[in-house]
């Protein structure tokens, strides 16, 4: 029998009443349709009307030109649970090199996913299991995945790898990677596996929203270590906050990231690294008018790279630690970075140093940057207890304290026999980081009871503009204005030359050095060679 192009799902068995388990109908209807098309090569559509659909023990194994579009997020939600398998990972949809034979000779094509939910809530596996995902397809082509919303699912949310020709539009993935430990694979909102089809792959990421997921918001990663980083790949006006790391560029070669914000992140809110499976970093990359701000540690994290990379035109800014920082992961590439290239960023407000480089660099620019107020953990050590002390889930005042602002900011605070991150402090209260992301709370042990002792650290020093505690070789730092305008000045000095770092070479011309706490060079270990001239300071 010939099969319309496009169908009711209620007309084929589908219930989506909470409670009938809709997989098996839902199994059989994209089965028929994917038969369809492969006679007539005419793509089918399944529209979903308002409904809970409970998929249950088993995923549904997906068909090329079968497209899912539902009656928009919140009115057609599928429900995924593993009651009776918990053995089984229970995406609603997937198609895998593994399991299914997925590869460039054997894809999926032609299809729309649209305008539904995906409550992965219900799905606890025996042992963490990265295949438990929201959606789990691999090697697909002409694709497009639109205003769909994931959440709570045990991996992560949107996990599906080697997309060709696809867009991946108003996303929105919160809590995923329920089960994932912090630092196994997978348990992103949006985690992407890159490499499949070749050198290119042309793949446009845009207004997605990533928040609460337990590694990443978005994390691009290449699959196999022998495949050359792919090119191609767009990450366009989304949003990451309260996750592990905001966006990972884990293996791609000249990933584009634009127009993003990355916000209250853990680790890093921009990060290249050698943290993915293969552990190849990016390389190439531009990262541009982005807003990377008030991250739990560092703004930006490179390393494990042979570059180059360029951040140009961001604020870089209010982070915990560094606002950018150039380092190495054990197990990575060990080589010095060529050709990064940090122009016309805002980098300011940061809790330490503005730039700090503890790897390798060579022919690196720092041309035109506002570098400036960094340093802001610059309060002295705390304590206090008793009347007048009192802590919430994300928060602690002291109604007798009269801190500096944001003089505590990246510091752990101690609270009885917990501790807590600080991420920004008003003269009386002290706000917290969620103990990891997705939680509500910054206290897993119970938030402590009025009056509880508390401690601070001191505050460490120095805290530049620019740190170099590597070799940095035939640098260009140029017009670039490394100072601090506060009333009260934080950071001591524009440029510190460590007793581990190295400067050889290179030109530092036309910067304004003035106006830092304590001066404005501080050479530990001096600089060899090179040209220093029409700095002011």
């Amino acid at each position: 029998m010939s099969l319309p192009l496009t169908v009711d799902a209620r007309e084929h068995g589908l219930v989506g009443d909470g409670t009938t388990d809709d997989r098996p109908a839902l199994a059989e209807l994209v089965d028929a349709l994917g038969a369809a098309c492969a006679a007539d090569g005419r793509p089918r559509i399944i529209r979903v009307p308002a409904g809970r659909y409970l998929i249950r023990d088993e995923p549904v194994v997906w068909r090329s030109g079968v497209s899912l579009i539902g009656a928009g997020r919140g009115a057609t939600c599928f429900v995924l649970a593993n009651p009776g398998n918990r053995a089984q990972p229970v995406p609603l949809a997937w198609f895998t090199d593994s399991r299914h034979g997925a590869s460039r000779d054997n894809h999926l094509a032609d299809l729309t996913f649209a305008h539904f939910e995906i409550d992965g809530s219900g799905v606890r596996t025996e042992e963490y299991d990265p295949l438990a995902k929201g959606l789990g397809l691999q090697y697909v082509r002409r694709a497009r995945f639109s205003d769909l919303y994931l959440h709570d699912t045990a991996a992560t949310g949107f996990g599906c790898d080697f997309l060709q020709d696809t867009v991946v539009e108003g996303v929105l993935a919160e809590r995923c990677g329920r089960q994932d430990p912090g630092e196994a694979m997978g348990g992103a909102g949006i985690g992407i596996g890159v490499g499949g089809w070749g050198a290119v792959e042309r793949l446009t990421i845009t207004a997605c929203t990533a928040v609460g997921n337990t590694t990443n918001g978005i994390f691009l990663e290449l699959q196999e270590e022998k495949w050359p980083p792919p090119r191609g790949i767009r990450v366009i006006a989304c949003h990451t906050e309260d996750n592990r790391y905001g966006i990972s560029d884990w293996g791609t070669d000249g990933l584009l990231v634009t127009s993003c914000t990355m916000i209250g992140n853990h680790e890093a809110g921009f990060d290249v690294s050698s943290h993915g499976t293969t552990a190849v970093a990016g390389r190439g990359g531009i990262v541009t008018g982005c807003v990377i701000d008030g991250n739990v540690r560092d703004g930006v994290a490179i390393g494990n790279t042979p570059g180059p990379y360029a951040l140009r035109g961001n604020r870089i800014s209010r982070n915990g630690r560094y606002g950018y920082w150039q380092h190495n992961l054990a197990g990575g590439d060990q080589e010095p970075t060529a050709d990064i290239v940090l122009e016309s960023n805002d980098i300011r407000d940061n809790a330490l140093d503005g730039v700090r480089i503890d790897a390798d660099l060579r022919d690196a620019a720092v041309l035109g940057n506002r570098i400036r107020n960094n340093g802001r953990r610059a309060a002295p050590a705390a304590s206090g207890g008793g009347p007048g002390v009192r802590c919430t889930e994300l928060s602690l005042v002291d109604e007798g304290a009269d801190w500096p602002p944001d003089g505590h900011r990246g510091k752990r605070l101690t609270v009885g026999g917990q501790s807590a991150l600080v991420t920004y402090n008003t003269a009386t209260e002290l706000a917290l980081a969620p103990a990891r992301p997705g939680v509500p709370t910054a206290w897993p042990g119970g938030t402590p009871a009025p009056g509880t002792p508390y401690e601070l650290p001191d505050a460490p020093a120095p805290r530049s503009g620019l740190t170099i505690a590597a070799d940095v070789t035939r640098p260009q730092v140029q017009s670039n204005r490394v100072e601090d305008d506060q009333e009260a000045r934080t950071q001591t000095h524009a440029v510190w030359v460590t007793g581990t770092g190295h400067w050889t070479g290179g030109r530092v011309t036309g910067n304004d050095f003035t106006r830092n706490a304590a001066s404005s060079t501080r050479f530990d270990t001096p600089p060899s060679g090179g040209r220093w001239r029409d700095n002011d300071g």
